[in-house]
């Protein structure tokens, strides 16, 4: 058995079904945003009340929530249910984390004492206790962090309980997605907190499953790949900034050029201003078409260096007998995500073109931190 495979014979398939399960929530995040329902239930963790939906106005009465939105069950639907496959997923990393730590002295301890506090700070903030319930989620937090910190990852102790805390801040920000109105720092937050998520658990997948790759390129490629999740990532986060802020079409349907120009009129000093406090409702956004063009340009220039030293990355491993499959796949995925990017913007964002562009995104991380976790020197 491989020293970073956890003693647990069925820890790798509950893990592949995480991954997949985290891979719908994404892809069904993406499309509750992009369909202009994520403040459709204006109360968490319930919709409007009910644990599951409204699917009539009239059902409602004359719940608090209505006050600040009124029922559109056609959507409300869409972002509970969000919330119940997030939910489950929570579950599975709850159990996955529970399965790793069970060996480790106090582990079961760190990981169910966070847990209750944090099913503990729910209720209280449903009632309104709302200092009591962020002093609760900060002490489960915490506590999951230092046992993170204590233990090795030899059986993937460390990423299951650190996964187990980036999902319980996830449930933080779709909170506060909620009840902060779109704030678009939050709604980038959340994407990349999903995204994290997704890419722990897919780390913990193969590393569980113990089939590795070698490579006499190994040292090379990895850093290679290191630098490609990092451009990954900020490319991620800067889509979520153009979603979150509605700068999709902030160049019409011109491409390559903007509205006509190469380098239009811009404002990247207003376009990434983080914070504007607390009680602005965002849906529809709040800039200027100066400061969207800036963000949209910003989100074109950084695609060009990703595909650049991507496409390189996906060049090198073709070269390498055992990895031309996932070089092949590598640059598919890249010139299938640029072309659903072009098509966005010159189609006016068509939902499911621009929930695919999201999944397109979910791919590209999926096989980066697949090779990753997979490729290895022949004397690791």
């Amino acid at each position: 058995m491989n020293p970073s495979t956890p003693l647990y014979r069925h820890f790798h398939r509950i893990a592949w079904f995480a991954v997949l399960l985290a891979a719908c929530v994404i892809v069904f995040g993406a499309f509750v945003r992009l369909s202009d329902a994520g403040l459709s239930c204006p109360d968490w963790p319930t919709c409007y009340g009910k644990a599951a939906w409204p699917t009539h106005a009239d059902q409602i009465g004359d719940h608090a929530a209505t006050a600040i939105r009124p029922v559109v069950p056609e959507k409300a639907w869409r972002e509970q249910f969000h919330r119940m496959i997030a939910g489950l997923l929570g579950v599975l990393v709850l159990a996955l984390a529970l399965l790793a730590t069970r060996k480790r002295p106090q582990g079961w301890l760190h990981v169910i004492g966070a847990s209750v506090a944090v099913a503990i700070a729910i209720p209280l903030y449903m009632r309104g206790q709302h200092v009591a319930a962020s002093a609760l989620a900060v002490f489960g937090e915490a506590l999951l962090l230092i046992g993170a910190l204590r233990w090795s990852n030899m059986d993937l102790a460390r990423t299951a309980t650190l996964t187990l805390a980036v999902i319980i801040f996830q449930a933080l920000l779709g909170m506060w997605t909620v009840t902060w109105l779109l704030k678009p720092i939050v709604v980038t937050g959340h994407l990349l907190g999903g995204m994290l998520t997704f890419a722990l658990l897919v780390w913990m997948a193969w590393k569980s499953t113990g089939i590795f790759i070698i490579s006499g390129d190994a040292a090379r490629l990895r850093r290679l790949l290191v630098v490609g999740l990092v451009l990954l990532a900020v490319q991620i986060a800067l889509g979520g900034w153009t979603s979150a802020n509605y700068a999709a079409l902030a160049c019409g349907t011109d491409f390559p050029k903007c509205a006509g120009q190469w380098w239009p009129q811009h404002d990247f000093a207003e376009g990434f201003v983080l914070w504007r406090g607390i009680g602005v409702d965002y849906e529809g956004g709040v800039l200027d078409n100066a400061a969207r063009v800036a963000i949209q340009l910003a989100h074109r220039i950084m695609a060009l260096l990703v595909f650049g030293h991507l496409m390189a990355v996906a060049v090198r491993l073709l070269r390498n007998p055992g990895l031309r499959g996932w070089g092949a796949l590598l640059a598919v995925l890249l010139l299938t995500q640029v072309g659903l990017g072009i098509a966005n913007v010159m189609l006016s964002l068509p939902l499911k073109i621009a929930v695919l562009h999201n999944a397109g995104a979910a791919a590209l991380l999926f096989v980066l931190v697949t090779l990753l976790a997979r490729v290895r020197a022949p004397d690791a």
